[in-house]
């Protein structure tokens, strides 16, 4: 995924509001990339404008070569439900649905074959297969991440997404998720971005990349084996 000097500008209150300002960034395959800074520096927007589900103002967004704002609704569709998988804080788990059919949900809407084999298979790869009838209520919310996780994986996406995976979760829980994060990475070569406002969080990546006001203020290559 690469910007390329991209603004985004909101309005509020009939002003306009300047959310991104001339960010260029490159992410790689089978890197964690972490976003950091103040709430309203711009890291969700980057994450929407490179998950497709919102469009620069000025420049440009690629994914795997191809500018998002040069694609049609269909296009953008297929892209966001091949390309791209997306965590949230909150989980955004369908709590009238098993676990097994809320990983498998993203299969069905895109027609794909062997859904509930695809889904029991990831789901033994995030360790919860002996979850997968159980329903959302009856899980932790350590459990419940790691299901999103692997409702966002279970398509083979090239590029993750993660705001505040850790948010709603205790110390002990977000590490366990994290160093699941690393495994996507590490396992499946994926790139994952990931916002956060946890310290702790940024140990887990390759680069953190610190904004403000809309730019990028520094970025910070790191060693990083896989954790313990």
């Amino acid at each position: 995924m690469e910007l390329r000097s991209v603004s985004k500008n909101y309005l509020e209150d009939a002003a306009p509001v300047r959310a991104l300002n001339q960010v260029s960034l490159e992410i790689y395959s089978g890197e964690l990339v972490a976003l950091v800074g103040r709430s309203g520096c711009g890291k969700s927007t980057l994450l929407n404008l490179a998950g497709a589900m919102d469009f620069p103002s000025s420049g440009e967004v690629l994914i795997e070569g191809v500018s998002t704002s040069s694609l049609d609704d269909a296009a953008l569709t297929r892209l966001r439900r091949e390309k791209v998988g997306f965590i949230f804080q909150s989980f955004q788990l369908l709590h009238t649905l098993s676990v097994a059919e809320n990983v498998e949900l993203p299969l069905l809407l895109a027609g794909a074959d062997k859904a509930r084999a695809k889904a029991l298979k990831i789901l033994q790869w995030v360790e919860l297969d002996a979850l997968a009838d159980r329903m959302p209520h009856q899980l932790s919310g350590g459990q419940m991440q790691r299901v999103a996780i692997a409702r966002a994986l279970v398509h083979e996406p090239h590029l993750l997404l993660a705001d505040e995976p850790t948010g709603n979760l205790d110390s002990t829980t977000g590490d366990i998720i994290l160093q699941l994060l690393r495994r996507v990475v590490v396992e499946r070569r994926t790139a994952v971005v990931m916002a956060t406002h946890s310290a702790e969080s940024t140990c887990f990546a390759d680069r953190v990349i610190h904004m403000r006001d809309g730019r990028i203020e520094s970025i910070a290559q790191q060693a990083v084996g896989q954790p313990a």
